[in-house]
């Protein structure tokens, strides 16, 4: 080992929590600005009734991820990470910040043309995703398996959060005139904020922590190039030097596997992805938001089982964090996730004859699932190997998640089947 990552090697616990804390702001931010659209839902229902809002903006987001981060994970190894997450970051915020510009402009007004442009914004949701969640989710498999739970529970945070706002926005205004219309601004304004705090966070923090530091120069020194920019920007620019002399002197050193070779090794961990988020996605939000009836919550129902599917999503991203419990055979993974699709059923009947109770319960265990499994998912499939192949690694898993989300979101029209629709 080099005496730089020697001395490397004293610093790697410093700022652990602080690391912590930030991966779970930027997970967090990963994910607010898309979670305060869905949460806002009632608002663009009432605004544009014959649109289907949740699930048309929904399939409009999707597919741009989905592409956004097929791209990005085909080039990952050449990719500029720091910049790649930084453009996802303000992407979220500029977004953010059009959709509250426009409602502002139009006075909360409806119209096709109004419509058109906030699925604009929901493209542009999709694209700044694709950027983010696959950067950071390959940055972070590099690092220790905690800040990979840390940012997933950021994301999982991010809906929990705007439920709890929604909430507390609609019992606020409920009785004033133009309630919905004042807390969906408030919605937006937060998330506003909060995205342009993500930017300064990841730019100026982040990279700097000792940490952090740490794992980058270790990679560095597997061979990533991925992690250059944030080293010179954390001042480091050694690692980067001797990376490439040895390069030079020792090619061979920094052979790494193949993204085909990684996916063979890893087929079963990228369906586990795909599988769950599939059927997460087609009960989550859609069905949940139009094809559950009408119950004595009146028009709190939607808001409280989008709210408990968030914060059990959370909680399940905390469980793995008991050893004991965390569920890391690989054969237990795929059952795992494939015993999930006895939801559709269980969501059906529920629906046709069961009571608001259940449903809520079955909400829960649907949220507390998706997060159990995720985590266990993407915290272990990066062991054993090196840095560049980690970061290679967290980019394809990401893709098939995303791609489950689509697969997921397109399903989720089925229930409308019979419908009138």
């Amino acid at each position: 080992m080099s005496t730089h990552m020697q001395s490397w090697e004293l610093d790697k616990t410093k700022g652990r929590f602080t690391a912590l804390f930030i991966t779970w702001l930027l997970g967090n931010g990963s994910l607010l600005a898309w979670q305060s659209m869905l949460t806002i839902g009632d608002y663009y229902a009432f605004l544009f009734p014959r649109y289907h809002p949740t699930r048309i903006l929904t399939l409009v987001y999707q597919p741009f991820a989905l592409g956004t981060i097929a791209i990005l994970a085909y080039h990952e190894a050449r990719l500029n990470t720091r910049r790649r997450n930084l453009l996802g970051y303000s992407l979220f915020f500029s977004s953010s910040l059009g959709l509250l510009v426009l409602d502002l402009a139009t006075s909360g007004k409806g119209g096709l043309g109004i419509f058109i442009g906030i699925c604009i914004a929901s493209a542009a949701f999709g694209v700044a995703d694709g950027f983010v969640q696959g950067g950071m989710v390959g940055d972070l498999s590099l690092m220790c398996p905690e800040f990979i739970q840390s940012f997933m529970a950021g994301l999982g945070a991010s809906g929990t959060l705007t439920s709890a706002l929604r909430l507390t926005t609609k019992a606020a205004f409920e009785s004033s005139d133009d309630g919905l219309r004042k807390g969906a601004m408030l919605f937006l304004a937060i998330s506003t904020s909060f995205e342009l705090l993500c930017v300064f966070l990841y730019a100026f923090m982040f990279p700097k922590l000792p940490i952090v530091k740490y794992y980058r120069s270790k990679a560095a020194s597997e061979g990533s190039m991925t992690v250059t920019a944030d080293l010179a920007a954390a001042g480091i620019q050694s690692s980067v030097k001797n990376a490439a002399l040895q390069a030079m002197e020792d090619p061979k050193q920094f052979e790494r596997l193949s993204n085909k070779e990684l996916l063979v090794q890893n087929i079963d961990y990228a369906l586990d992805l795909f599988l769950i988020y599939v059927l997460t996605l087609s009960i989550f939000p859609g069905f949940l938001a139009e094809d559950t009836g009408s119950h004595s919550l009146g028009s709190w129902y939607i808001l409280v089982l989008i709210a408990m599917y968030n914060v059990w999503d959370l909680v399940g991203r905390y469980v793995p964090l008991l050893k004991p419990i965390k569920l890391v055979s690989r054969k237990g993974l795929i059952f795992a996730s494939l015993s999930r699709f006895l939801f559709i059923p269980a969501f059906y009947f529920t629906a046709k004859c069961g009571d608001q109770g259940w449903m809520i319960m079955l909400t829960s265990v649907l949220g507390l699932s998706n997060g159990y499994l995720t985590v266990c998912v993407l915290t272990e499939a990066p062991k054993g190997y090196k840095g560049p192949e980690q970061n290679a690694l967290g980019n394809l898993l990401v893709v098939f998640l995303i791609a489950g989300l689509f697969s997921g979101v397109v399903l989720d029209w089925l229930w409308l089947i019979g419908k009138g629709w």
